[in-house]
């Protein structure tokens, strides 16, 4: 019989005002110097100020790094791990999205360890071992999309190719999370709608997956039934807590299940990152229904229960509802919309063929098939 292992260790403080309890935190655990990770648009705005003062009020000698910007690249780490030994911290606070919680899980380690960010990517030939202890790492997310504050995964692209690299170690994982949905409510709508895809995708790709992990399949299928019912809203009333509230659950849920594996849609989102600097949301947004209309026919019993969670009809129905709701908040209509060109095409589907995503897709991507899913989202 085989044996799976299955691991949720990620301590999660969820609910509005989340946030303050992140100074106590650290100061229970002994620690004195925290190094908060940002981007460069947060830093400019009052929320990281007033953090500071938050953890300065309760005894913290705080200093920030803001250098994330755009999809991370590895420079952005080593510059972190620079400013965490120049502050001589002992802890990592990483607030914001996708990109600078992905910079700020490996600050601490390139601080403390050997050698450049890239030898530690999962797949590099001579990767690097994590030996030691890490310093202490906590998330503060401000969007509801990738939940990459509880993944085990930071994904940073390399300086000249652009290619996404992984760094993927339970080692990295948060110590402890505080989901405040109050930083999610100055969200303009287009970064809500492309995050808010970005989380529904996790979860219906991490269901689909063929690997064996019922634990992943149900967490996955209450965070599709929980963002469906929420993305509108949170689109169109930016102001809605319990909407913000919903989406910063389903996107937690979402990178949680994925630890399952995701499926072809990252792939092509991966590729349209790497080629055109696409938003990822917004990548994963325009490629979902081709690929989904691919996958249909291999698992359409996990597509009845799709359509059920969202309150589709039928299998059949679950796509089209996926378009339906793409329009309603106001997705581009297609790749070539957003600058996307068929002179692209080549090098996209060479990229997404080559990504390790659709190694768990349903059912089994040709390039000939990459080809086609751009083609018919161009």
């Amino acid at each position: 019989m085989t044996i799976t292992r299955f691991s949720f260790p990620t301590t999660i403080h969820f609910g509005a005002g989340a946030r303050a309890l992140a100074g106590p935190h650290l100061r229970g655990h002994g620690l004195k110097r925290p190094l908060i990770v940002t981007d460069r648009g947060l830093a400019t705005l009052p929320l990281i100020a007033e953090l500071q003062a938050e953890l300065e009020a309760v005894g913290l000698a705080v200093n920030v790094y803001s250098g994330v910007f755009g999809n991370p690249t590895g420079a952005q780490v080593m510059h972190g791990a620079a400013a965490y030994r120049a502050h001589a911290a002992d802890c990592v606070v990483g607030v914001g999205g996708g990109a600078a919680l992905d910079v700020a899980k490996v600050v601490g380690l390139l601080a403390t360890h050997p050698g450049d960010v890239m030898e530690y990517v999962w797949d590099h030939p001579q990767v690097r071992p994590i030996t030691g202890a890490l310093p202490h790492f906590i998330a503060l997310p401000t969007t509801s999309g990738t939940g990459s504050e509880v993944g085990r995964a930071s994904v940073i692209s390399e300086e000249d190719t652009h290619v996404k690299r992984v760094i993927f170690a339970p080692a990295i994982l948060a110590k402890a999370v505080f989901a405040d949905p109050e930083l999610t409510l100055g969200l303009p709508p287009a970064v809500t709608a492309a995050t808010g895809m970005d989380a529904l995708t996790h979860n219906i790709e991490s269901y689909l997956s063929p690997a064996y992990h019922p634990l992943c399949d149900g967490i996955a299928l209450e965070g599709v039934r929980i963002g469906a019912r929420a993305l509108l809203t949170a689109v169109r009333e930016p102001g809605n807590l319990p909407a913000r509230a919903d989406m910063m659950m389903s996107s937690m849920m979402g990178a949680i299940a994925f630890q399952k594996d995701l499926g072809a849609v990252h792939s092509c989102a991966h590729a349209l990152g790497t080629v055109c600097d696409l938003h990822h949301g917004l990548a994963n947004a325009l490629m979902i229904e081709p690929v989904m209309a691919f996958n249909l026919e291999a698992v359409p019993e996990k597509f009845a229960e799709l359509a059920h969670v969202v309150g589709a009809t039928s299998a059949s129905t679950f796509v089209p509802w996926l378009a339906h709701l793409k329009q309603q908040i106001g997705i581009a209509p297609s790749l070539q919309a957003v600058g996307v060109t068929r002179g692209h095409f080549a090098r996209l589907v060479e990229i997404a063929t080559s990504d390790i995503c659709h190694r768990t897709n349903p059912r089994t991507c040709t390039p000939a098939d990459f080809e086609r899913f751009f083609g018919e989202a161009f």
